[in-house]
């Protein structure tokens, strides 16, 4: 573990220089740690794959008792066997106008579309963290068997809810953003809920499944959400 400044009011603590599951359990022990109880001048903390970064109050505490009170906290904690995470299920039409890129998953991996649909909605995937758009999951877990490069051509609009691939990671894009990753499906849930206490509906620790619906079902979907 490293704790380093990051800027005049920041400190990043790194549990590992590679993605893994056990830096992810690290990194949500010290994120719900600090959400229960933070430190006089903390004023937010920021999880990613292996850091967090925690910004602070340069006026209240300087560096050296920042990074102290963080090297304490972490010298107490407890091990990430007591976390429970939560699963939810996220329902996809996959191919057609919702999924223009399934086809090129499938030729490039050798299988066919309904081969890329089965492996991609029956594994789990975790939630490791989220960014890059409101409510973005980076999820792991995906088999190396339906992996694709990313787009050569950034799309510059990718719609609300659209599932896309990129190299050994896929994910819902939560809003229209532009984006490189291949779209293989789309949901009608929404992932981003601005009004809400908890904007985003997932969360760093949770587990994903993708279940397979109509085109049918999405629209039903869509209209009760209406």
């Amino acid at each position: 573990m490293l704790i380093t400044p990051f800027g005049d009011s920041a400190i990043i603590i790194q549990f590992d220089n590679n993605i893994t599951l056990d830096a992810h359990r690290k990194v949500r022990v010290l994120t719900e740690r600090l959400e229960r109880n933070s430190f006089t001048g903390m004023v937010e903390y920021v999880p990613a794959f292996t850091t967090v970064t925690v910004y602070y109050d340069p006026i209240q505490l300087s560096y050296k008792e920042a990074s102290s009170e963080l090297e304490r906290i972490v010298s107490e904690l407890e091990t990430a066997s007591e976390l429970n995470p939560r699963t939810v299920e996220i329902p996809v039409c996959y191919g057609g106008e919702f999924g223009s890129d399934l086809e090129f998953v499938a030729e490039h991996n050798g299988l066919t579309l309904d081969e890329v649909i089965q492996i991609h909605s029956g594994n789990e995937y975790l939630v490791y963290m989220i960014g890059f758009a409101p409510g973005f999951p980076y999820l792991g877990g995906m088999s190396e068997r339906i992996q694709a490069p990313r787009r050569s051509s950034p799309r510059l609009t990718i719609p609300a809810g659209s599932v896309g691939i990129a190299g050994m990671q896929t994910g819902v894009y939560p809003i229209e953003t532009p984006g490189g990753w291949q779209l293989i499906g789309r949901t009608p849930e929404a992932l981003f809920r601005p009004k809400e206490s908890t904007p985003s509906l997932l969360q760093s620790g949770d587990i994903v499944r993708f279940r397979p619906i109509s085109r049918e079902e999405y629209e039903q979907w869509k209209g009760e959400v209406k």
